[in-house]
């Protein structure tokens, strides 16, 4: 990663947290499908992204405030920050 155009949130993060596995449990429990999933970065939940009908991470981020996931999917490697609106592949 280049560190010089990253936001704060991105470059603390020291490990990249990935999945246990791969599903939305909002979903699982709603009886819902999602598109894509992706990883909090701060607690490790994996929920779906805001192309799925539920955006289980947004409102996961709205409500505690963790601003970095990560891409859950297989062969994807890169990192969003919600608060900072920033896009990092690694």
């Amino acid at each position: 990663m280049n560190t010089e155009q990253i936001c704060g949130h991105i470059k603390s993060i020291q490990e990249i947290k990935h999945p246990q596995q791969l599903v939305c449990e909002e979903c699982i429990k709603a009886g819902d499908t999602w598109v894509h999933l992706r990883t909090c970065q701060t607690c490790g939940v994996t929920l779906c992204c805001d192309s799925s009908p539920n955006k289980h991470m947004t409102t996961h981020y709205h409500a505690t405030q963790h601003p970095v996931v990560a891409s859950a999917q297989p062969h994807e490697r890169w990192l969003f920050c919600y608060e900072d609106d920033a896009f990092v592949e690694y």
